[in-house]
């Protein structure tokens, strides 16, 4: 192999890892945007479910009302 070879191939390995390195940033960072999307996803679903018993509770408080 010529040293101009060797130098092509170690650059193109020095590209590959600055690639990966890239990548591996990218990864780490979405990985925590879906653990923050999924806490805030199970934080509404709570919140609507919340919502949803007051509104039951509402509507069954006014037919009471409404039997009286």
């Amino acid at each position: 192999m010529s040293n101009t070879d060797l130098k092509t191939l170690a650059s193109k390995v020095e590209e590959l890892l600055e690639a990966y390195q890239s990548l591996e940033k990218e990864n780490q960072l979405l990985r925590a945007e879906r653990t923050h999307w999924h806490s805030e996803r199970k934080r509404l679903i709570q919140q609507n479910e919340l919502a949803r018993q007051k509104v039951e509770a509402m509507i069954d408080r006014l037919k009471k009302m409404e039997s009286e």
